[in-house]
């Protein structure tokens, strides 16, 4: 799958990205750390990235998930990737949604470019109905993308999700295909 807005391509994992997709890990950890659950060394290595890009591949054919990568068209470079987690069916109809950008790419709306393509996917291709992202009350940032977005605060998750070691709060965002 792969989707173009004006300065992105973003598009679904193939087996040959493993490398390129470490190397943003790579290039990335210090900066994301803050961000992520803790890593071991275990997680930055080539035969981890490969078996992760493998799961995500049964996950998209299954849809139960779907990861798409950030590719800049000016340069071709790999510069974040966003998550489609969670995927219910049924009366639901709803997902988690998940992204992360390299560091220097922030704040230049590039996020906010991407994830409007991805809903979009989400309710007109997957036929979802709601989409939830939960982000740390301390991310400024990733709040105000999702805001511009049209997502709406639903409330706060205590102790939500272990992030770099820490149990983190988390606030619930949710947009809903009305």
């Amino acid at each position: 799958m792969e989707y173009e807005t004006p300065r992105l391509t973003l598009r679904t994992p193939r087996k040959e990205d493993a490398a390129a997709f470490l190397g943003y890990l790579l290039a990335n950890r210090d900066f994301l750390a803050e961000w992520e659950p803790e890593r071991d060394t275990s997680y930055f290595t080539k035969e981890s990235v490969k078996a992760a890009l493998e799961r995500q591949l049964g996950d998209i054919e299954a849809k139960r998930g779907f990861l798409f990568l950030l590719f800049a068209k000016a340069s071709g470079e790999l510069i974040g990737s966003i998550g489609i987690s969670n995927i219910v069916f049924g009366p639901f109809r709803s997902c988690n949604l998940g992204y992360r950008l390299s560091a220097g790419r922030e704040n230049q709306g590039y996020m906010t470019e991407a994830l409007a393509k991805i809903v979009e996917f989400c309710f007109k291709e997957l036929s979802l109905h709601r989409i939830e992202a939960n982000v740390m009350p301390r991310n400024a940032g990733s709040k105000r993308v999702l805001e511009k977005l049209g997502f709406e605060r639903e409330g706060l998750g205590k102790r939500y999700l272990r992030i770099a070691g820490v149990w983190e709060d988390h606030e619930r965002y949710a947009i809903r295909d009305e």
